[in-house]
């Protein structure tokens, strides 16, 4: 055999474990703790009632920078699962519907960092020294408008263009699906009404990862 046939056969093996649905279901799985986590933690430190003073989130100044640390490594994990996804879907990919779950994605990351770097600001400057009521209220509310409006409804568009492309190509159970559509439409539309309603998002995400994960496990037939 010469050089030239082993290394083909070699880079498509390569290729083949680097996008297998077992690396995908463990960027889910990674994502959706660090995300669910960093939600947690966030919530907690920043109270939800408007009169709250900056002292109060300033106690928590541990818990805000642990979640902050792990926000880079949930989107890197979400790049991977995406790539992943986009990969095995391979040719029955939809041009449009690609485009949607490519580009919900980036805008929801997009808006996430956002969100948690003005948190992240926001309690520094209390730790620093004292903060004007004015500008704990702007903050606060800039930081909760980017996290729950526009981070949570592009997390619902991504859902939907991921469970429609599921439904097209049958890599994900139909209940699976329809789960993700109807929990999508209730972050579309209910959106920065429901408190803690942007945990549904990552919870999905881990549903669909351990059911990709334990897919992977099962023998499939000849």
């Amino acid at each position: 055999m010469t050089q030239g046939t082993r290394a083909d056969l070699t880079v498509p093996s390569a290729r083949q474990a680097l996008t297998t649905p077992r690396a995908a279901a463990i960027a889910g799985i990674a994502f959706a703790l660090l995300l669910g986590t960093s939600i947690v933690l966030l919530r907690l430190a920043l109270p939800s009632q408007p009169s709250a003073t900056a002292s109060q989130a300033t106690a928590r100044n541990g818990s805000v920078r642990l979640a902050l640390n792990l926000i880079p490594y949930a989107g890197i994990a979400f790049l991977w699962f995406i790539g992943v996804v986009r990969d095995r879907i391979g040719e029955f990919e939809d041009r449009f519907f690609a485009t949607v779950f490519l580009g919900s994605g980036l805008i929801f990351l997009a808006t996430l960092f956002s969100a948690t770097a003005v948190a992240g600001a926001l309690i520094s400057a209390a730790a620093a020294g004292p903060v004007g009521s004015d500008v704990w209220t702007i903050t606060r509310g800039t930081t909760l408008v980017v996290l729950d409006v526009y981070a949570t409804k592009m997390a619902g568009v991504f859902m939907i263009s991921t469970a429609t492309i599921a439904l097209r190509t049958r890599v994900l159970p139909r209940w699976l699906a329809v789960v993700g559509l109807c929990v999508a439409l209730v972050l579309i539309v209910l959106g920065g009404r429901i408190h803690w309603i942007d945990i549904a998002f990552p919870a999905w995400v881990l549903l669909v990862s351990v059911h990709i994960l334990l897919a992977g496990f099962r023998p499939r037939a000849a």
